[in-house]
């Protein structure tokens, strides 16, 4: 069976492949129940279509499989996936907020030896 894809436009330049709670269920082997459990809980924000239809992104993709992943392989609980997903975030923004003050003090370097 050929999976459903929905295509929304994100801007006008780029265009994202979003799925179906339905697909993103198989593609993850978690019931749908447990998916719109997750949503509840905060883990997971899918897109929704005008119809208030939940279509689930790559990145959601990703995210559902690191969390089937902690649950089911290191035994973390919810609660600990919460954590977890949090404090990877929170890292995620300082090497990002790193790397820019790193470009700054190469500019600012720059800027001093001439």
């Amino acid at each position: 069976m050929a999976e459903t894809r929905y295509m929304l436009p994100v801007n006008k330049d780029t265009d994202h492949e979003l799925y179906h709670i339905s697909i993103v269920s198989k593609m993850v082997d978690l019931h749908p129940q447990t998916l719109r459990t997750y949503e509840m809980m905060g883990l997971i924000t899918p897109a929704r279509s005008e119809g208030n239809v939940r279509l689930y992104s790559r990145d959601d993709i990703e995210r559902l499989q690191r969390i089937q992943r902690l649950v089911d392989e290191l035994g973390v609980n919810l609660a600990g996936v919460e954590v977890i997903l949090n404090m990877r975030e929170r890292m995620e923004q300082m090497h990002r907020d790193m790397e820019m003050l790193r470009q700054e003090l190469r500019r600012i370097r720059r800027e001093m030896s001439v």
